[in-house]
């Protein structure tokens, strides 16, 4: 039997045979809904027997169906999801040829597209990994909850203030589970050091360090012909019409180009941010920083033209100080002996410190660290992998350990940073009506996106 289903173009796009269950059918009508309580109604994550085949593995028809959106460095993952009994991958989409159609026989000669709005029509995916260029991130995270698609979004969030809000607007409205690519809540050395600040091991917290890979400028500008089977056109979406070039499309220009990103202050920034919002929303200070003033360096007539040095200085509503730079500025500067490396996340205290990152934890003595086997009564979400706990979260409706509320409250931390050194003023921050106070560089807050494309 051959299905078909109408195509957003029109076209009539063939899907595999169903052989599922009424049992299997039940479950992903309860994932595409949400279920009646919520993407956060806290069931556990436990299969059922039912669910499992005669030799104990998680029969195929009760695995999580997921699509990747976008085939580039970041859909690496992918292999995590069929390592994981739980998941599969049963679709890719990327607007390059060769990459779908390699990415396709990575799993199983799996369906590929050239345009989302195909992969996501389908009514037999559970949930899609969000993996393309910056400026994607939202609007495919919009269609994606309106589709019923739970989604892993790729770090940083959105290009724009505006485009975090509209997500947490969506998202929420169609009760969708959400995990953010900041993968270091699933790593343990990281939960173990924020629990040691959480529970008062290192005193009164009285100031904040983070910092992370400084940015890049250059770039080469020279148009060119765009390569056969590359839709360019869907790559750009909704950033301004530019002529083709090869740096363009790179992965320096997918992060260092102003129309796809706002630089490392947030393609980079968004890890150390993270690990900082993780326990600023369990002290009870889930709020971000009201103030933020700092300079910055860039090049605006470069093709990499977002910021490749920055330090801002950010003050909290009870007056906590936040310092926040790129590595290279940190490293010169030294505001902390404890500041040191390519990025970290540093709580410094009346009492001690301790420093986070993706690659290590340190503390201010042995005494403290080993405190970390039994920090006390305040414990965080444990997460062993980011892509089997966003997994897990789909097939239970529990929210994974790095939501999209902590998301939006960083990224949009890293965009005051960003738009307080392009306008060289101080930016206050309203947390009640979220908005810049400021009525000019309100208009900061938004990014027109071209046409047809909308929020």
């Amino acid at each position: 039997m051959s299905l078909f289903f109408q195509s957003p173009g029109g076209r009539k796009i063939r899907r595999r045979p169903s052989v599922e269950s009424d049992a299997t059918m039940k479950r992903r009508t309860f994932i595409r809904t949400g279920a009646a309580g919520g993407a956060a109604t806290g069931f556990p994550a436990i299969i059922p027997a039912s669910a499992l085949g005669k030799d104990g593995k998680v029969a195929p028809g009760n695995r999580a169906a997921i699509g990747l959106i976008a085939c580039g460095g970041r859909a690496g993952y992918g292999v995590m999801y069929q390592r994981y009994e739980k998941s599969e991958i049963v679709a890719v989409c990327d607007p390059r040829r060769k990459r779908r159609e390699a990415f396709s026989k990575r799993f199983n000669n799996c369906d590929a597209y050239g345009d989302f709005r195909e992969l996501l029509a389908r009514d037999d995916i559970d949930a899609v990994h969000i993996a393309t260029q910056d400026h994607w991130h939202v609007p495919v995270a919009l269609m994606a909850a309106k589709a019923g698609k739970d989604m892993y979004t790729e770090k940083p969030l959105g290009i724009s203030i505006n485009h975090d809000l509209a997500a947490r607007k969506i998202v929420d409205e169609h009760r969708r589970i959400f995990q953010y690519g900041a993968q270091q809540r699933s790593q343990t050395h990281v939960r173990l050091g924020i629990e040691l600040v959480l529970n008062g091991h290192i005193g009164d917290v009285k100031e904040l360090f983070v910092w992370a890979p400084q940015g890049r400028a250059g770039g080469n500008p020279a148009e060119a012909p765009v390569p056969d089977g590359f839709d360019y056109d869907m790559w750009l979406g909704p950033a301004p019409r530019a002529p083709f070039c090869h740096d363009r499309v790179s992965p320096s220009g997918v992060y260092h180009i102003y129309d796809y990103a706002i630089g490392f202050i947030a393609g980079w920034g968004a890890h150390p941010m993270d690990m900082l919002q993780w326990w600023a929303d369990n002290a009870g200070m889930a709020e971000i920083p009201v103030k933020y003033e700092g300079t910055g360096k860039w090049k605006p007539e470069d093709l990499y033209n977002t910021l490749t040095n920055w330090d801002v200085a950010c003050t909290y509503a009870n007056g906590l100080n936040l310092r926040f730079m790129d590595d290279a500025t940190a490293n010169a500067k030294k505001p902390h002996p404890a500041v040191e490396g390519g990025h970290g996340t540093l709580f410094v205290g009346t009492e001690g410190w301790v420093r986070v990152s993706r690659g290590g934890w340190k503390t201010s003595s042995e005494e403290l660290r080993r405190k970390a086997k039994d920090p006390g009564k305040k414990r965080l979400k444990v997460s062993r992998d980011q892509i089997e706990n966003f997994v897990d979260g789909v097939l239970s409706r529990e929210t994974p350990v790095d939501d999209l509320h902590s998301a939006v409250r960083s990224d949009i931390a890293c965009h005051l940073s960003d738009i307080a050194i392009r306008t060289g003023k101080a930016v206050e921050w309203d947390p009640a009506r979220e908005r810049i106070v400021d009525e000019e560089r309100r208009k900061l807050m938004f990014r027109e996106l071209r046409k047809p494309w909308t929020l």
